[in-house]
């Protein structure tokens, strides 16, 4: 069964899908030198905004866009989803964690307010009677609060169980049933898309880090060709610049300082950035009933994983390359067969020499090569799914984004230097994460 793609919402450092796509041919980057959180350094940030984004505000986003482009009309009851975060809410759990204050002193904040809570309740049963302190006291447990001291609510406007303009105290600190601490949950970004479309579909929230939007495409694409559902929503949206993400990544030594500039001889390493894209997919069938435009295919993918390091490459290549292969075999085509690679290409020094060699190995010499990170950041979990959305893009209008931020290559590959036509009727989209997480492809011209 053909699986189609009839909607795209995409948002990046350089913006909505459009205009993402007429800056990226241009050359232009969405990295500039930022910093959000006081107590860390200037560095380069790929932000959609001034600050950092929240996670369900790009959900929504993203959702609605790709729902319009598809043409389609609320609610969509039988729709799939798939929508991945290797990230999730950790921007909110951070929050809640600390603000100035250790994750122990928070606890001793939920204790403190429980004892006092005690305590009134205490005083209050007394003055009430025997009677009454002696009925309440199956009540006592009813409602507990955590309470953090912030500057203003952590909270999304959307999650908050009391409006933020009803609040008594909006500078005091913010209670937080604990009914509400599930919806910072993992797949809770899943669950609000499917909420905002009225879905009561399966809904799926992969997690494979940096392969995360691959994951999450594949997976929908199973859902459509099981007869589960005939539509799905698939892709990956992060919101990932918060204070640990950068400090743990800095630790590690993978952040550039100046800049993101995948496979070039000078590559210093990744830049975080946020954004998402968001795929309405369909069985042919039902988009062609429907007159629905069809952006291309979804030929066949492949995922495999390493089994053997937490944050570096099997430099042996064996499961990225089993990738590959299982990817061409489901898709029926020959790594001839390609016109076009959107490379994973964060600008480390182990992955881009790890991906240019598999690339060397698998593909014909000739075959355009292109990573985009250098213009949007790399969007962790979500980077894969905006190089579908460029794949996509590079179907319809039969060019090639360049590899932006290259100024010096240092692999002997067809990069793509400045944006060009050329024939493109089959695309790979390459992901490699952190676990060793491997993931393919191919996005292929309508039939």
């Amino acid at each position: 069964m053909d699986v189609v793609v009839t909607g795209i919402g995409l948002v990046s450092a350089l913006g909505p899908l459009d205009c993402s796509w007429k800056r990226l041919l241009a050359g232009e980057s969405g990295i500039r030198q930022h910093q959000p959180f006081l107590e860390l350094e200037r560095q380069p940030l790929a932000l959609i905004g001034t600050k950092p984004v929240d996670l369900i505000t790009l959900i929504r986003q993203v959702l609605a866009d790709a729902v319009q482009d598809a043409n389609l009309t609320l609610p969509l009851p039988d729709c799939g989803i798939a929508i991945g975060s290797s990230r999730g809410f950790q921007a909110n759990l951070e929050l809640l964690a600390s603000e100035g204050s250790s994750a122990t002193s928070v606890v001793q904040d939920v204790t403190d307010v429980k004892d006092r809570r005690k305590k009134e309740e205490g005083r209050r049963k007394r003055e009430e009677g025997r009677r009454k302190r002696e009925e309440g006291r199956g009540k006592k447990e009813e409602e507990r609060e955590f309470s953090v001291t912030y500057s203003q609510c952590p909270m999304p406007h959307a999650q908050c169980p009391m409006p933020h303009a009803q609040c008594p105290m909006p500078n005091a600190p913010c209670p937080m049933p604990n009914s509400q601490f599930v919806n910072f949950l993992p797949h809770m970004g899943a669950i609000a898309a499917a909420r905002a479309i009225g879905s009561t579909g399966p809904v799926l929230a992969p997690m494979a880090a940096c392969a995360t939007g691959l994951q999450s495409i594949a997976r929908a694409v199973d859902l459509i060709r099981t007869g589960e559902c005939q539509r799905a929503i698939a892709g990956a949206v992060e919101a990932p610049i918060t204070p640990l993400t950068l400090a743990g990544f800095s630790r590690m030594g993978a952040l550039a300082n100046t800049g993101c500039y995948p496979f070039d001889e000078n590559r210093e390493g990744f830049v975080l950035g946020e954004g998402g894209a968001l795929f309405v997919l369909e069985s042919a069938e039902l988009a062609r009933r429907r007159g629905a435009k069809i952006y291309g295919r979804v030929s066949g993918f492949g995922l495999t994983n390493d089994a053997c390091h937490a944050n570096a490459p099997d430099l042996g290549g064996e499961s990225a390359i089993a990738a590959v292969n299982q990817c061409l075999k489901r898709s029926n085509l020959a790594a001839i067969d390609i016109d076009f690679i959107h490379a994973h290409g964060t600008a480390t020094e182990l992955n881009d020499r790890h991906e240019a060699l598999l690339i060397e190995k698998l593909f014909h010499r000739g075959v355009a090569v292109s990573s985009t990170k250098g213009a949007t950041g790399h969007t962790l979990g979500a980077s894969g799914a905006l190089g579908v959305a460029f794949c996509l893009m590079s179907i319809k209008y039969q060019m090639l984004p360049p590899c932006a931020g290259m100024k010096k290559p240092g692999f002997e590959l067809d990069f793509v230097r400045c944006a060009r036509s050329a024939i493109v009727r089959n695309a790979v989209c390459l992901s490699f994460g952190f676990g060793g997480q491997n993931a393919a492809i191919v996005l292929s011209a309508e039939r």
